[in-house]
């Protein structure tokens, strides 16, 4: 993805709230599942990293992205952004 591209779904990311939390149970084969479905419904989700989980949020979202294939977007304080085009419902056009 380019640095471009990248700007283009910050932008995108700015108008949408963390709907989606890791706590103290860490990243589990169940939080995986559930962001896996919701990238698959929504392309681009915004999650974040609560204070009582004790774990890093860039290496959290490397995890994260890894495990699912996505992209990571952004990681700003305890909030990270990742993007993954959807197989069913693409919504999302990213400039080439």
């Amino acid at each position: 993805m380019t640095g471009k591209q990248r700007a283009y779904l910050r932008g995108l990311a700015n108008s949408i709230d963390a709907k989606y939390q890791i706590g103290k149970g860490g990243v589990d084969e169940q939080t995986i599942r559930m962001l896996d479905l919701a990238l698959e419904a929504n392309e681009l989700i915004k999650v974040k990293v609560l204070e009582n989980s004790f774990l890093d949020v860039r290496a959290t979202c490397g995890e994260i992205c890894e495990r699912i294939g996505a992209e990571p977007v952004q990681c700003i304080g305890s909030k990270f952004v990742i993007y993954r085009e959807s197989r069913e419902n693409k919504t999302i056009v990213i400039p080439k």
